[in-house]
C-alpha cells in the first residue's frame, strides 16, 4: 500500500469512527425536570470528588443497562481553572481562556479521550458527588496529578466498535460475535469508558473503591485492588470507602414536605392512566 493510499484509508477509518461516535453521545432523551441544586453542589466541591452523571445518550442508555444503574458516566473534580497545578492541563484551561473561577472535571470521553471540561457543562443534568473519606489533602494531590498526568489520552477505538454492536439486530452480526454479546460479565469494554482513569488515579494511592477482600495465613485481612477495567461508574457510589453527598432540588424544603405544591390531578408515573378516572394513593 502506497503512503497516499495508507494515509487516504487511516483518514477514511477516523471520519467513520468521529461519525460513530458522535451518534453514540447524542442526547436522545429529553432534559429532565431538575433534581440536583447545581448552584449548591458546586459550592461544596472538593478536589478529588467524583461527579457521577446520569446520561441522556445513546452510549448512555447502553450503560444503564449494562450495569443496571442510572449513572453512567464519571468524572473526576480537579479544581478551580486558577488552582490548576503547572502542566500541560492548566496551559490547556488557559489557552482555553476560561475564567480563573471557572470549576474543572477531567473525564474520558468517547471520541476525544482524556480531556478537560468546565463543570457548567452538567448544567440541569441529575449529578451525585462521591467523595473520598478521610482522604488527606497530599493523596487528593496525588490523585489528580495521576490524572492530569493522562490527559490526552486516546479512546480506545475497539470499545466504540463493542458498544455500536448493541445496536445492530442481533440476526445481522457474525457468529462469533453473537457468542458474547449478551453473556453476564460482557459489560467489561463498557466498564472501561470513564471509569478506568479514575479507578487507576485512585488505586495510585491504594485507596480502595470495591476491592477483593481475604485472609492470610495468619487471619490478617488482605485487600486486593480490582481491575480498573471492571469498575462501573455505580461502584464509586456503592463502595462503603465514599461519601455520598446529594443536593436535590428544594432540598432545604424537604422538612416541610406536606407545604410541596403537588399535582394531585396528573396520573401517577409510575401507573397506567384510566380514562375517566382519576387515581389516588
Amino acid at each position: 500500500m502506497s503512503g497516499v493510499e495508507g494515509k487516504t484509508g487511516l483518514n477514511w477509518r477516523a471520519r467513520l469512527v468521529r461519525w460513530v461516535s458522535r451518534w453514540l453521545s447524542t442526547d436522545v432523551q429529553p432534559a429532565p425536570a431538575p433534581r440536583t441544586d447545581f448552584a449548591r453542589l458546586s459550592e461544596h466541591l472538593q478536589p478529588a470528588d467524583v461527579v457521577l452523571v446520569a446520561g441522556r445518550s445513546r452510549v448512555a442508555g447502553v450503560i444503564q443497562t449494562v450495569t443496571l444503574s442510572s449513572w453512567s458516566h464519571a468524572a473526576l473534580y480537579i479544581g478551580r481553572a486558577d488552582t490548576l497545578a503547572e502542566g500541560k492541563v492548566r496551559q490547556v484551561v488557559a489557552e482555553a481562556g476560561w475564567p480563573p473561577a471557572t470549576q474543572i472535571l477531567l473525564e474520558a470521553e468517547m471520541g476525544d479521550g482524556v480531556r478537560v471540561s468546565p463543570l457548567a457543562r452538567y448544567r440541569g443534568e441529575h449529578l451525585r458527588i462521591c467523595r473520598p473519606r478521610d482522604m488527606p489533602e497530599s493523596d487528593r494531590a496525588a490523585v489528580i496529578s495521576y490524572a492530569c498526568a493522562r490527559y490526552g489520552t486516546p479512546y480506545d477505538t475497539r470499545q466504540i466498535l463493542d458498544l455500536l454492536r448493541f445496536f445492530l439486530p442481533y440476526g445481522v452480526l457474525p457468529r462469533h460475535w453473537r457468542s458474547t454479546l449478551f453473556e453476564a460479565g460482557h459489560g467489561d469494554m463498557i466498564r472501561a469508558i470513564c471509569s478506568t482513569l479514575l479507578a487507576n488515579a485512585f488505586a495510585s494511592v491504594h485507596y480502595p473503591i470495591l476491592p477483593t477482600i481475604h485472609r492470610g495465613e495468619h487471619g490478617e485481612m488482605i485487600f486486593v485492588r480490582r481491575n480498573g477495567r471492571l469498575i462501573t461508574p455505580r461502584d464509586f457510589d456503592y463502595s462503603p470507602y465514599f461519601d455520598i453527598i446529594k443536593y436535590p432540588f428544594f432540598g432545604d424544603d424537604v422538612d416541610r414536605y406536606r407545604d410541596l405544591l403537588w399535582d394531585d390531578d396528573a396520573p401517577c408515573a409510575s401507573r397506567p392512566v384510566r380514562r375517566g378516572r382519576r387515581l389516588r394513593k
